[in-house]
């Protein structure tokens, strides 16, 4: 990596390079570059949706003004960055993506009974300042071609203004000032002590209930996370002999979905999963430094989030050699009944928590029939019993969307008690773990986890599984990985 070039470089970096400083090559780095012609484009897609959920906040919050900051790239370490992703309600109300600035701001101040919307943001520095050269945030030497406020304006159709012009424009908003986002110096400062916290607490959870229900967008930028998905879990399979020969196997298909996810979209939504044998009981195992051994079961849970910031989540358990064990085979049919159940119930009118519920009843009546409860499939299903639990800790279902698990401020009666609403889109993900040292589960159990996740659309009068086409029954998936053998 290439070292960044400061004169006033923090200390992180005062020990290392700096641009030249003579003024014969500040005034030659200056000169004889050729003129740039910028063709303004027609506002993208989502730029018509960001403006109708701006006029849905507008409604919520006459008279209050808001800003909503992008925040600023993570430091991973010293100097060196993660790559900038805004935050959620920012990309929900600008429409902006992967392509949006570190340290934008979405400001909606009051004006009779609406907002004017004004979106502030750090422009490109011209072949004329030192920027260009010496800044490595900003200067396009150092991170490319950055965007005009004539260009962004176009492009999300919306009011810009330079971000120098953010502390006096956020001065002369009238009272308290709602915030949300990630923090930013910039902003606060500027209000002195005038952020209304619980307002600002209040925003965050209006934006967290607009998302439950999806737009037309939304769905079509799911729906494409879930298209690139499939073609990442499709290299996987192929990949898999390749894994079974290295001794972090896992890496190996870790990093293979990672390259579709880049290749398709922004990049992954989350970590990925990818647990062999007994590390598939690990719920969030990311560590992915595990062999995939002939034999074994491998559990990847991924998703691909496209530019636009949305994310698909998918699930899929294989069998390494390309079948199932009878074992294998049983306890995997008992995750697909549950899931399968779950999403027979979807409509709109239910409670969303009976989703989860209805897994459950499948989880209870079959680790019984194993013999593996205490009690009766009925009386562990009771709120006193519980004992099936044991083999699946986690909840069934969660909201998609900008977050893997969206819309987590919501209020609960909104949200796991709520009823569930055409547009709403969220997995459906049961599963059976039973942990190598479990000594209430038959030796031959010991050491296998499978999940299975979906990807779901509530429709009119249903529900549309969006992930269905990815192979998910014993025979298909059967066929999938000695397919590519």
């Amino acid at each position: 990596m290439t070292e960044i070039a400061q004169k006033d470089a923090p200390r992180a970096t005062e020990n290392r390079s700096t641009v030249p400083q003579h003024s014969a090559f500040t005034t030659y780095i200056q000169k004889h570059w050729a003129d740039r012609e910028e063709t303004l484009a027609e506002p993208r897609a989502s730029a018509a949706y960001a403006a109708q959920r701006r006029a849905r906040v507008s409604e919520q919050f006459t008279g209050r003004s808001l800003v909503i900051a992008a925040g600023q790239a993570k430091v991973r370490s010293n100097d060196t960055d993660y790559a900038f992703r805004a935050h959620t309600n920012f990309s929900y109300l600008t429409g902006w993506g992967s392509d949006s600035v570190p340290g934008s701001v979405l400001v909606l101040s009051p004006k009779e009974d609406s907002h004017e919307a004004v979106l502030f943001f750090r422009e490109r520095a011209t072949r004329t300042e030192k920027e260009f050269y010496a800044n490595p945030e900003i200067g396009e030497f150092w991170t490319g071609p950055r965007p005009s406020l004539e260009h962004v304006g176009t492009d999300l159709g919306i009011t810009v203004q330079p971000l120098n012009a953010l502390e006096a424009a956020l001065q002369q908003l009238e009272g308290d000032v709602l915030v949300v986002g990630e923090d930013d110096s910039a902003v606060t400062g500027a209000l002195s002590g005038r952020v209304d916290e619980d307002g600002s607490a209040e925003l965050a959870r209006a934006l967290s209930e607009m998302r439950l229900v999806k737009d037309a967008y939304e769905v079509d930028e799911i729906t494409a996370a879930v298209e690139a998905t499939k073609l990442g879990f499709d290299d996987m399979v192929t990949e898999l002999d390749t894994a079974t020969r290295h001794a972090r196997g896992e890496r190996v298909l870790e990093g293979t979905f990672f390259r579709r996810a880049r290749m398709e979209g922004n990049e992954i939504g989350y970590s990925t999963i990818v647990g062999a044998g007994s590390n598939a009981c690990y719920l969030h195992w990311v560590r992915n430094d595990g062999a995939v051994k002939q034999g074994d079961l491998v559990l990847i849970d991924a998703g691909v989030e496209v530019d636009s910031l949305y994310t698909a989540d998918i699930t899929r358990t294989l069998p390494v050699s390309g079948r199932f064990s009878p074992t294998q085979r049983m306890i995997y049919e008992a995750v697909l009944e549950a899931a399968d159940y779950a999403l027979s119930i979807v409509r709109p009118g239910i409670v969303f928590r009976d989703v989860h519920a209805a897994a459950m009843e499948v989880i209870a009546k079959k680790t019984a029939e194993w013999g593996l409860l205490p009690v009766s499939a009925e009386a562990s299903l009771e709120p006193s019993g519980h004992y099936h639990r044991r083999y699946m800790v986690h909840g069934t279902s969660h909201h998609l969307g900008l977050d893997v698990h969206d819309c987590a401020q919501a209020r609960r009666d909104m949200y796991m008690d709520g009823e569930v609403a055409e547009g709403m889109v969220f997995t459906i993900e049961p599963g059976l773990y039973f942990q190598a040292d479990d000594l209430t589960v038959p030796e031959e159990f010991r050491g296998i986890g499978v999940r299975i996740e979906d990807d779901i659309l509530v429709t009119a009068d249903g529900a549309v599984n969006l992930s269905a086409h990815i192979p998910r029954t014993v025979e298909e998936v059967e066929s999938w990985v000695q397919a590519q053998r």
